[in-house]
């Protein structure tokens, strides 16, 4: 009855083939005018997950409840000297906030005037001591320059320090390591490549840690959603003032923009990337196995417009019922035209056969309509019920994928049985010359009968390795696997994970006041997984009577010193010359009788400084721009710190309060690990401790964690649904249990087969890489049933057969498609195009080889392949 219904509706599209092809138009104009004004794509990994999940729900409060910490961008700044590193912060901050139709607030989390003033408060006693004494012994020096910021005047605070060597009040040995770092520093300019000076290790006799070399602006920029880059102008506004502002410049400070937003703006650039030429050269392959398949350049045509009628009706549907696609979601393009492709080959070489029999297309057309309309419709039918499995779950990647994907096949059929053969009729594609089978499968048919069993017992016992092989399968829930470690805003944030005072890799707890944040971090600051527990009182620093007290002693011997009451005129180029050749004198005539540390320091520098003071004045221009403008911001610093004043909850800046407190009074602590806080094991024990306290905590490690339950979850749900629904329906359809087996026993062994590779090989399951399954399945079912019911209608020698030619090359042209996905430079595209064509290939040899021994006997008493007739039906 069904055949007999779809060769009927084939015969009634070819009847009126013109008006089919103008309402088709019709139709995919208003999808394609539906798609171009209406298609997103949103980047966000959350997003994937029901908002109905509670630790989705945790994440959504408290996001709403510090909105101003959300869709941010990060400029991580790192110079090579913390005076460089803090200049380019203070002014990129300062011409980014001039810029309010781009970002909505800007601040700087390690600096301000706060910090600047009160940042000694938060150095242990012993540290603050070291500190100022440090500073009180440079007193003379810092005098010096404080009354003359200048080239002239360094020289000078040099060769006063060198008088009090040679009088012996000094040791020269004292002074070897910021010599010989004021050395460096000029040499570079010599060379045309300035390096700035670092005058906190000049004074402190240190190297600056990597700490001290960074600094971070944090902004939120004002997102333009009708983009397929939301943040791409404010990260652009922010690049061409790194470009083009002297002070950024001239401090060679490098820049790098990381965060929610350049991270997600980043992820469509890398998925976009090559994509071009990636579906040009797939686009060209499809064409030659389509070529392969049909030898008719008429058919192609009707194919390629077939698919591409109802993959656009597909992506409108799509884009109504679950804008903005998904990072998951949008791969139900690959599956439409995987499959999609897969019905029109089928219908096609089966109309080829049948022309063999009927010259007249319109009979041959409907002869095909009733040999293969059967089996696709109940292909599609299962694929669909397979795919609509994954609506009920909470995992929304992939049940947003199952309903498009799912209605994608229903449509991709109905295009096959309408659009297809009117295409066809209006095209008239001349019949085969030769016949359209295998003729030379036919040693693999014989081959395939006469040894069964061992086949049978060989695929059972690689069905059972493969299951032993399961339970080491794993799941890579972590995004970061996901995305391109050469994208500038992934590799900065993966080098700020190694840090833990950057690791994003912390928790967040509410508390109900700031009163109960206090108690609360205290019990799980006890925590032998946690590091520390932070709060807004972790800003108010300790023993400040005591460190005040140091300060305010040092502030009171070099307040003076740094504030003089009468500052030098600017030197002119010729003063500087003069001063470095002075200098240069002077440490000739100091060395010249010594030896020991300090000595080549000395005379190295002096060689430079005689070099600098005898070159173009454009060479001590650099060398002004390398030792003084650090020089000024060390000099502004010392001011702000000794000026620090007591330090309580009702002092603190109120953009600092805003980002620990909420406007109901709830209170925030932030939770670190301890250990290495990018340890899968390290973050398991961590959230499982902080819970137990604290079970509402969120964060990173809790979405990573859950998300990988939520998937695992999910997928068991859906397959146990898709089973139940395909089970049902192929009993309802073939009403033999034995042929409901013979068709889910190979996909069994196709899906067990992929997953032992992927263990095999070290290959993970991640959140895009997962869709293979249910692609997988889907292949699975059809192929399975293309075989099974050709079988049941009396087709016999099937390897010989049209069928598999047809399936042969859907394999392949889907497979084309998924080796450009594993090409793409995105990472979890790749992934995914890999784990695709490893699942298709699986299924493909689970179809050719192990079905066929499992259907039993396939030759007929002539032993030439047959397949089932087909009467094409009056009109």
């Amino acid at each position: 009855m069904l055949n007999a219904a779809l060769s009927k509706t084939v015969a009634l599209c070819t009847r009126h083939a013109r008006s089919v092809v103008l309402l088709a138009i019709a139709i995919v104009a208003a999808a394609t005018y539906y798609t171009a004004t209406h298609f997103a794509i949103s980047t966000d990994v959350a997003k994937l997950f029901s908002p109905d999940l509670p630790w989705r729900q945790r994440a959504v409060a408290f996001d709403a409840a510090f909105a101003q910490s959300i869709d941010r961008t990060v400029l991580v700044i790192d110079g090579a000297t913390p005076e460089a590193a803090e200049r380019a912060a203070a002014r990129l901050a300062s011409e980014l906030a001039k810029q309010p139709a781009l970002f909505r607030s800007v601040q700087r989390p390690d600096g301000g005037i706060f910090f600047a003033r009160n940042g000694l408060l938060f150095l242990s006693p012993q540290e603050v001591s070291r500190t100022t004494e440090q500073l009180i012994a440079a007193q003379p020096l810092l005098g010096s320059l404080a009354a003359d910021p200048s080239v002239r005047g360094l020289m000078e605070a040099l060769a006063l320090v060198l008088e009090g060597v040679q009088r012996g009040e000094a040791k020269l040995a004292d002074l070897a390591r910021p010599l010989d770092a004021l050395a460096v520093s000029l040499e570079t300019v010599t060379t045309g490549h300035p390096q700035p000076l670092s005058w906190r290790s000049l004074i402190t006799g240190e190297p600056p840690s990597r700490r001290e070399l960074r600094r971070f602006v944090l902004v939120q920029p004002l997102l333009d959603f009708a983009a397929l880059q939301p943040g791409a102008k404010a990260s652009d506004a922010i690049r061409h003032i790194v470009r083009t502002d002297p002070i950024v410049r001239e401090t060679g400070a490098r820049v790098r923009l990381t965060g929610s937003v350049p991270m997600a703006d980043d992820e469509f650039a890398t998925v976009a990337e090559g994509a071009a030429l990636n579906a040009i050269i797939t686009l060209l392959v499809v064409l030659l196995w389509l070529w392969l398949a049909l030898r008719s350049i008429k058919l192609i045509i009707a194919v390629l417009l077939s698919v591409a009628a109802g993959l656009m009706v597909t992506a409108a549907f799509g884009l109504l019922v679950a804008a903005p696609l998904n990072l998951i979601s949008v791969a139900f393009a690959v599956l439409f035209v995987g499959l999609g492709i897969d019905f029109a080959i089928q219908f096609c070489v089966r109309l080829r056969a049948e022309q063999q029999a009927f010259a007249d297309l319109p009979a041959a057309l409907r002869a095909a309509a009733m040999a293969i309309g059967s089996p696709l419709a109940l292909a599609a039918a299962a694929i669909a019920a397979g795919f609509y499995a994954f609506l009920p779950t909470e995992y929304r990647g992939v049940s947003e994928l199952g309903l498009i994907a799912g209605t994608g096949m229903l449509i991709a059929f109905i295009a096959t049985i309408t659009l297809l053969p009117a295409l066809l009729t209006l095209l008239r594609p001349k019949a085969a010359a030769a016949e359209v089978g295998y003729p030379a499968l036919a040693r693999a048919d014989r081959f395939i009968d006469s040894h069964r069993k061992s086949i049978l017992l060989s695929a059972s016992a690689i069905a059972i390795v493969c299951a032993s092989l399961l339970p080491w399968l794993r799941f890579d829930s972590n995004p970061m696997s996901l995305r391109s470690p050469k994208v500038e805003s992934v590799a900065a944030l993966l080098e700020l994970m190694q840090d833990r005072d950057t690791s994003p890799n912390t928790l967040d707890v509410l508390a109900p006041s700031r009163e109960g944040a206090s108690a609360l971090a205290d019990r799980l600051a006890a925590l032998p997984e946690v590091a520390r527990a932070l709060t807004l009182s972790s800003f108010v620093p300790n023993e400040q009577e005591q460190k005040l007290a140091l300060i305010s002693d040092a502030a009171l011997l070099l307040d003076p010193t740094l504030n003089p009451a009468q500052l030098r005129s600017a030197p002119s180029d010729a003063d500087n010359a003069r001063a470095m050749e002075h200098t240069a004198a002077m440490l000739q005539q100091t060395t010249r009788d010594l030896a020991g540390a300090g000595v080549i320091e000395s005379q190295r520098l002096a060689r430079v400084l005689t070099t600098l003071s005898q070159a173009p004045p454009t060479q001590r221009a650099l060398a002004d721009s390398a030792l003084i403008p650090g020089l000024q911001t060390m000099l502004g610093q010392l001011r702000e710190a000794l000026q620090a004043s007591p330090v309580s909850l009702q002092s603190l800046p109120q953009d600092l309060v805003r980002d620990w407190v909420a406007a109901d009074g709830r209170a925030r602590i932030q939770v670190s690990p301890k250990g290495d806080s990018n340890d899968d094991a390290t973050l398991r024990r961590f959230v499982a401790a902080v819970q137990q306290i604290a079970p509402d905590a969120t964060g990173p490690p809790v979405s990573v964690q859950a998300s990988g339950r939520t998937i695992v979850h999910a997928f068991v749900v859906a397959g146990g649904w898709a089973f139940i629904a395909i089970v049902v329906l192929l009993s309802l359809t073939l009403r033999r249990a034995s042929d409901v087996l013979r068709m889910l026993a190979p996909l069994a062994l196709s899906a067990l087969l992929t997953l032992g590779i992927c263990v095999a090989a070290g290959q993970p399951l991640n959140f895009a890489n997962i869709i293979a399954l249910p692609l997988l399945f889907g292949i699975g079912v059809a192929f399975d049933i293309y075989y099974v019911m050709a079988w049941r209608a009396g087709g016999r020698n099937l390897l010989q057969s049209s069928l598999t030619r047809a399936v042969v090359f859907s394999a392949l042209t889907t497979g084309t498609a998924f080796g450009s996905l594993w090409l793409s430079h995105h990472p979890g595209t790749a992934s995914m195009g890999k784990l695709l064509a490893l699942s298709l290939a699986s299924t493909l040899v689970s179809a050719l080889l192990f079905l066929p021994a499992l259907l039993g006997p396939t030759r007929d008493d002539t032993g030439r392949p047959t397949m089932p007739s087909s009467k094409p039906p009056a009109g």
